[in-house]
This record gives C-alpha cells, structure tokens and sequence, in this order.
C-alpha cells in the first residue's frame, strides 16, 4: 500500500524538473552552431546566405508552429505534445548529424524547430497548469526561465568542446541521445493535462499563420543579398497578404487558434511584444556574436563559448534568484531589458581591435539583465491568459521570441554584409540597444 501512493507522489514531486528540462535541451540545440557556424558553413560549401541560414532554419522551424503547438497542447495533451516533440527532435538530430550539404542540414534544423515548438508549448502549459496563481507559480516559472539561460550556456560550451576534439558534427549526435532520454523519461513521469474547455483544430488558421511566418522569415532571411530582389519584395508581400488573412479568418471563427480578444489585456501586449523585441535584439545580437569574436579577434570556438558561457551562465544564476527581487513583474522585466541595453553598450567596439575589458563588462551585465528578463517574460505569459489557455499564451510569448531572433540574427548579418564587420557591428549593437532600452521604457509606461 505504502508503495503504491509513494509512486504516484514521487512522480509529482519529478514532474516540473522533468518538464522544465524541455527548454534545457531546446535552447542547448538552439545555440550549438553559434560557435561552430564558420567550421559547419566551410564543410556543407554554404554560399553567401547559407551561413544565415544555418544560424535561423532552427528559428523558422520554431516560430512556425508554436501557437499551433500551443493550441494542439491545450486540446490534446500537453504531455502528448512534448513528447512526441521530443521525439522528432531526436531523428531530426541525427539527420543534422549526417547532412553532407546546406539544404539537407537546413531542413533538419527546421524540423528541430518544430520539435522544439512542441516542446515548449507542451512543457510551459505542464509548468504553468501545476501551480496556482501565486508564490510557488513564480518559484517554478522562475526554474523554467533559468533553464533557458543554462541552455544558452550549455549549448556553446559543449558545441565548443566537442569541436576542438571531435568534429562539428559530435554536438548533434548528443542531443538526439539527450532527446530519446528525455522523451523515456516524460512518457514515465509526466501526468497528463488539458483544457477542460476543447476547441476544433483550426486549419485555416494553422495555414495562413504557418505560411506568413515561414514567407516573412525567409524574406528577411534572402535580404541579405539585396532588399530590392524580387524574391525579396515577393515574400514579405506573401506575408502581409497572408498575416492580414489571419487576422480576418481568426476573427470569423468562433474557436480561434489565436483569441484575439487576448490582445485587449495589456499584460499581454507586453508579454508578447517584449518577447518580441527580446528575440530580435538579444537573442538576434547574440547570434552573431561568436561569429565577429572570431572571424574579427581571432578567438577560437572553444575560447568563445567560455566567454558566451560567462553570460549565459549569469543569466541562469539570476533567473533563478530573480524571485528575491521585489517588484511587479512587469517592472522587474523592464529592469532586466535597461540592464540588457546597459550591458550591450560596453560591445559598441566588437568590431574593432583594443581590449577585450568593455565587452567581457558588458556581457557581465547584459547577462544579468537577460536572467530578469527570462525568468519574468515566462510569469507574463502565464499570466496574461486565462488559466486553461497556458499552451496558448506560451505558443504566442514563444512565437514572438524566435520571430524576433530570426528578424534579429537575419537584419544584423545584413547590416554586418552591407558595411562591414567593423562599422556594422557597431551599428546592429547600437539598434539593439535603442530598441531594448524604448521597450524598457514602453513597459513601464503601458503600467502607469
């Protein structure tokens, strides 16, 4: 008798670090080419976009299905949802693995995207549906905020290590072992939950949604070589055309994948448009950034994901410590964005030549300001939605990031591309660092 209610207890007890290692993982293969990025492009022959796509096909991948995943999490399971993500992440590890050409490794690292959108649409819902409003809701969203920052550790500094001694390739027959364990391990622990309050699969909106991400990201993707190109003007015109269709298709439905009545709560507003600004000014910079380190200062990839590791690794300390700081949530994420901006000052030379002081002060402090702004943006997004909506607040917060670093990773390296590394360095970080600094601002004001 005394085993067979202890099971059961054990299972709750494991069941949030379980769910909260769906973001480790995701975001420790989201950052593995950031390091490798020169030694990958050099051995799958990428032409002169191929190294953009290399760094953004995961994104793409991500904020394609992300609300879908939300919505499918919400009405069909959440555990179901990230388990079977779990799962296509490991077969589309092992086909990055093997890629001998851009194309092949580009699809498998869309398809690792999409893995990874049910992943975390599916985990945050488990995370966000365990708990009641209040202290222990914070404490387990403050965990799961911190895994993104550990995962942006992890991911460079394995990548990093396992290049110097293996090859590029080490890094992604890793995480698909990491994934199949993962998957085992949720199928065992994990109980299941979903909305009391179903809706049908919205198709339509799953389309349109789906293919003016896709047609926007690519567009901005192929500008790289030219805003005026056909292909260029072509597909973003195909994604206002079919985001407009959206939005009047969603508002004909009466089940919606996106309610957009949600966009009449500020904390939404703020939750999704922060995340925004946060993927195309953070995460878009810090893409980049491994790349300029060495190809411009002459670092290795090891000796750049220790440095990468510095701030990621600040972030996870302070997402996790982040509950001790007494403010609103919506002020502690602005607080997290004004350090970012501050941090981000000190890497105004990374395109030129003198010390290394400046930038290792502010990824110091940007790092901080970044395990604020996880740890709260994750809060805001559960709760800026009603209670059996979690997977859809989570699906539209996490769209919204990796819309914004595919934007953001994609508008660096073409201002990188159109003035060189040096001058262009130094302009993409003064962007991000406007842009971080007036949605600080935007937060607070939308409060008052």
């Amino acid at each position: 008798m005394t085993s067979s209610i202890t099971e059961p207890t054990r299972r709750r007890a494991l069941a949030p670090a379980v769910a909260s290692a769906a973001p480790l993982l995701v975001l420790t293969n989201y950052t593995v080419p950031m390091v490798t990025l020169p030694d990958t492009a050099r051995a799958l022959g990428a032409g002169p976009t191929g190294p953009v796509w290399i760094l953004g096909a995961i994104a793409l991948g991500l904020s394609s299905v992300l609300l879908v995943s939300g919505g499918l999490a919400d009405d069909y399971g959440r555990k179901r949802v990230m388990v079977a993500g779990t799962g296509v992440l490991a077969v589309a590890s092992v086909v990055a693995a093997l890629a001998t050409a851009v194309p092949v490794f580009v699809a498998a690292r869309f398809a690792q995207g999409a893995a990874s959108a049910a992943m975390l649409a599916g985990s945050l819902g488990l995370v966000g549906n365990a708990y009641p409003a209040g202290p222990e809701r914070v404490r387990a969203t403050g965990r799961y905020g911190a895994m993104i920052g550990l995962g942006t550790a992890v991911g460079p500094l394995v990548s990093g290590a396992l290049a110097q001694v293996a090859s590029w390739r080490a890094a992604y027959w890793l995480v698909g072992a990491c994934a199949v364990a993962l998957a085992a391990v949720s199928a065992r622990v994990l109980e299941e939950s979903r909305s009391p309050e179903p809706r049908r699969f919205d198709v339509p909106g799953v389309v349109l949604l789906s293919l003016a991400v896709a047609a926007l990201v690519a567009g901005v993707t192929e500008g790289r070589l030219g805003w005026g190109r056909p292909v260029v003007v072509g597909a973003l015109a195909l994604a206002a055309v079919l985001g407009a269709a959206f939005v009047a298709a969603e508002r004909r439905r009466p089940e919606p994948l996106l309610d957009l009545e949600l966009f009449r709560r500020p904390a939404f507003l703020v939750a999704t448009g922060g995340a925004l600004v946060v993927g195309a000014a953070i995460v878009g910079l810090l893409s980049y950034l491994p790349s300029v380190l060495q190809q411009g200062r002459g670092l290795t990839p090891l000796e750049t994901a220790l440095l990468f590791g510095l701030w990621s690794s600040l972030s996870f300390v302070v997402a996790l410590l982040s509950r001790h700081v007494r403010l609103a949530t919506p002020a502690r994420f602005a607080l997290g964005l004004a350090l970012s901006a501050a941090g981000f000052t000190g890497l105004l030379g990374l395109g030129a030549g003198g010390s290394m002081l400046p930038i290792v002060a502010g990824l110091v402090v940007s790092g901080a300001g970044s395990g604020l702004v996880n740890s709260s943006i994750t809060q805001l997004a559960v709760e800026s939605v009603p209670a059996h909506r979690v997977s859809m607040g989570s699906g539209a917060n996490n769209t919204a990031r990796y819309v914004g670093s595919s934007l953001g990773a994609a508008g660096v390296a073409a201002v990188i591309g159109q003035l060189g590394a040096q001058q262009g360095a130094t302009v993409a970080v003064a962007g991000c660092v406007v842009l971080t600094a007036a949605t600080a601002v935007a937060t607070l004001v939308s409060r008052s």
